[in-house]
């Protein structure tokens, strides 16, 4: 483990493959069927919710935070394991109360060196500034250092994400009745993007095709130095990343440009066949 221990949350929709392979501890969100409970990626996989999420009759989903000591337990983990201090970088503070819960924890371990970053993000907006994180503490960076880095970088991140529906939204509060029913009356495919931590629409189209076109023009409109292609089980993602690396302005390493499935945490407000990508763009090009 390097000096610094990257901890992210659920949300940020990291493979375990992934988060083992970059040394990130993950702290799992809940997840809700009916009178189930399971904690995302670890008592219920991807494709188990997914699943679930298609069956006829199934009850709709809800996501809970995670608590302040699973937390705890997790940043004592890190320092168990020889880590001398920890950075945290969680789903938005807008879009759950996890990272509350990360507060909570880090001041039940007084005397610990432990930095808390709001991404202002979901999914792999998240996760993305989670793998930069890893990378820096790996090169021997401060906790400190990171942690202002992130801050900063979070601002490079852009997520899109087309959907067939509205209605997932509305079922788990991220939109309200009236703005989903408009959606539903116009027959458009949205594409949701998110804006200092809040969900907005970027644009409607009328087809799955064109929101599909729309979203890699969206991505490819400023050179990126890493992007993942997110999806809900859609067919076409493959596709999707070798398009999106064809059009990155600049050109992008195609081993950066990652498939990650949306997970349990965030699966519930997306619903399936949602398909879009979260792009980290290069300093230069953000105006930095």
């Amino acid at each position: 483990m390097s000096r610094v221990a990257i901890v992210t949350d659920s949300a940020a929709d990291l493979t375990p493959a992934d988060a083992r392979q970059a040394g990130i501890t993950v702290v799992p969100l809940e997840i809700t069927f009916g009178s189930e409970r399971f904690r995302a990626g670890v008592d219920l996989t991807t494709e188990e919710f997914w699943a679930r999420m298609v069956a006829p009759e199934a009850p709709f989903p809800t996501t809970a935070a995670a608590s302040p000591g699973e937390f705890r337990d997790a940043f004592e983990a890190c320092f168990a394991a020889g880590a001398e201090a920890i950075v945290c970088v969680d789903v938005a503070e807008t879009l759950s109360g996890t990272i509350k819960s990360a507060r909570i924890a880090r001041d039940m371990l007084p005397g610990r060196e432990i930095e808390i970053v709001d991404s202002r993000s979901a999914s792999m907006g998240v996760g993305l500034l989670a793998l930069l994180g890893a990378e820096l503490a790996a090169a021997g960076r401060s906790a400190a250092e990171i942690a202002a880095t992130l801050e900063q970088r979070r601002d490079d991140i852009d997520l899109y994400v087309v959907l067939d529906t509205l209605e997932y939204l509305k079922k788990g509060g991220r939109i309200g009745s009236a703005q989903a029913a408009l959606g539903g009356l116009l027959a458009v495919k949205p594409i949701i993007t998110v804006r200092d931590g809040q969900v907005v629409t970027a644009d409607r189209v009328r087809t799955r095709s064109k929101g599909r076109e729309r979203c890699l023009e969206l991505l490819t409109a400023q050179p990126a130095e890493r992007a993942s292609v997110l999806h809900g089980m859609a067919p076409d993602v493959e596709a999707f990343r070798d398009e999106l690396i064809r059009r990155m302005p600049g050109g992008i390493d195609p081993a950066l440009v990652s498939i990650q499935p949306i997970g349990p945490s965030v699966g519930p407000h997306l619903g399936p066949g949602c398909l879009g990508g979260v792009v980290l763009h290069r300093r230069s090009a953000a105006g930095a």
